[in-house]
């Protein structure tokens, strides 16, 4: 069955957005529009640009880009708020005959879009149980307790994460069963799609992953965060646990130096990097290529329109 979406997926760092706007503009070339869908859940907050490496509109080539820019550093961001907004912004780019590509490195966001994945377990009082006791021990106490329970689900979830964490562990609570056991299965896509994973070895990736991180500084990070922190950004939020942003946050109230401040911001991106590299391990029929390879537009067209 021929595609209808093409999916460019993988971690940090790996030329996505690139390789993203080159199969685009191939796209074009032959005749097609297409239009990009954004699929970084921290790329979705207004004012969170030189963190996110959020590509600016006036280097977009004139490719309709969605989902970028959709809230407030105040609101929380949810796969369960994300799927339906993804699935119409896609559905609408098939009806006007152009081809959606949807991109990121989130991978749980991805896989709500592209994957039959539910949204079972809520119970508002185990969630305020949990919530309760994540304020009163820290997110290391509970995300030991999902390491117990669920080995699996607590590999692809920030120890730091607790907003997550508490997620997983009510899922676990109201179901009975493991939070890895609701994630969905790679056999039965929502549309026909062309599954893309940009991958660079590890050793190429970390020194990028580390210039890149010392490059948000230079070009203005920490003031970037200080106006966000005028605007509601507070650290328990969605956006205030995004790397980069919570580092130039604890510089600027004194509790780290700038020197400390990149290397913790470097760390955390190569754990994070590392943790989207196991997610996408999973989809053992992607088509995997170097995001700065001249030739992989050509790869992905040619895989999307068998």
């Amino acid at each position: 069955m021929t595609s209808e979406l093409i999916v460019i997926g993988g971690a940090t760092g790996t030329g996505k957005t690139g390789l993203s706007l080159a199969v685009a503009e191939l796209l074009r070339a032959q005749g097609r529009d297409a239009e990009i869908v954004n699929a970084d859940a921290m790329q979705f907050y207004r004012g969170m640009d030189i963190g996110t490496a959020k590509l600016p509109p006036e280097q977009r080539r004139g490719i309709p880009h969605h989902l970028f820019d959709v809230l407030d550093v105040t609101e929380p961001a949810t796969v369960a708020w994300y799927q339906p907004l993804a699935r119409e912004t896609i559905t609408a780019i098939i009806d006007r005959g152009a081809v959606p590509i949807l991109v990121g490195g989130s991978g749980l966001y991805i896989a709500s879009v592209v994957f039959d994945l539910q949204f079972p377990g809520r119970d508002p009082e185990v969630r305020a149980e949990l919530e309760r006791e994540l304020e009163e021990w820290g997110a290391g106490m509970l995300y030991k307790r999902l390491r117990e329970f669920d080995p699996e689900a607590a590999a692809r979830i920030d120890p730091k994460n607790g907003r997550r964490v508490v997620r997983a562990l009510e899922v676990i609570r109201v179901t009975g069963e493991k939070f890895s056991a609701q994630l969905p299965e790679q056999d039965a896509w929502w549309r026909p799609t062309t599954m893309v994973l940009a991958e660079m070895p590890r050793e190429e990736l970390v020194p990028i992953l580390d210039a890149r991180v010392v490059t948000m500084w230079r070009d203005g990070l920490v003031g970037e965060t200080a106006e966000l922190l005028e605007e509601g950004l507070v650290e328990s939020s969605t956006a205030g646990k995004a790397i980069g942003y919570a580092q130039a946050a604890c510089q600027l109230r004194g509790e780290l130096s700038e020197a400390d401040a990149i290397a913790q911001a470097q760390l955390l991106t190569r754990k994070y990097s590392r943790r989207q590299v196991s997610w996408f391990r999973r989809y053992d029929t992607a088509v995997r290529v170097r995001g700065d390879d001249p030739w992989a537009a050509n790869l992905v067209i040619e895989h999307f329109e068998r």
